[in-house]
């Protein structure tokens, strides 16, 4: 007898089942510090179809800069209540929404400060590896001099910018397109 490596599996078709009680779209309540925002948007297919079944999870870090995980070793509080990551599931229209703070900056490569972003992560059915992807902050001086937002070719960085509503400046619409026109930028790992 023998064992063989089994193929991988999307994550499909029941997402909602298996995440639905994992939910976490308030990554940080009103007692913790910083500027208070709102992230919404859409996933949608190459099609410009929306993506009803996807998981869109979120990591970031406190306004000081510190992600509340073990691993981060500065030398700078996170208050309590403070999760920094956060999971939602898409709506029949492909929409997410999260509430949560303006991260500060954090230390990147060779210790450069890296400009304010969250980190994104897409699940979905029909994908054999998840996406990873980063969200910038519009009108932000230090997205000019990010190491990793530099890495991207300027003509594709807009879509890793959210835009802020005219109507509510704390409120932020960030859209994962999939693939096609305006495809968002995606990173290898």
């Amino acid at each position: 007898m023998s064992l063989l490596t089994t193929s991988s599996q999307t994550v499909g078709p029941y997402v909602k089942i298996g995440f639905e009680s994992f939910t976490v779209v308030e990554l940080a309540p009103p007692s913790v510090s910083g500027e208070r925002i709102t992230l919404s948007g859409r996933v949608a297919d190459g099609d410009g179809k929306p993506v009803n079944d996807a998981v869109i999870e979120i990591w970031q870090a406190n306004a000081l800069g510190k992600y509340a995980h073990p691993e981060d070793a500065q030398d700078k509080p996170v208050e309590a209540g403070f999760r920094g990551f956060g999971r939602c599931l898409t709506d029949a229209k492909g929409g997410y929404r999260f509430t949560t703070i303006k991260p500060g900056r954090v230390p990147g490569p060779a210790g450069a400060p890296q400009a304010p972003h969250i980190v994104v992560t897409v699940f979905m059915r029909g994908l054999l590896k998840h996406l990873i992807t980063r969200v910038y902050f519009p009108d932000e001086a230090a997205n000019a001099e990010d190491p990793v937002l530099k890495l991207v070719p300027a003509d594709r960085r807009a879509t890793l910018i959210a835009r802020r509503s005219p109507r509510d400046k704390a409120a932020l619409e960030w859209n994962v397109i999939l693939q096609g026109q305006d495809e968002t930028v995606f990173f290898d790992y």
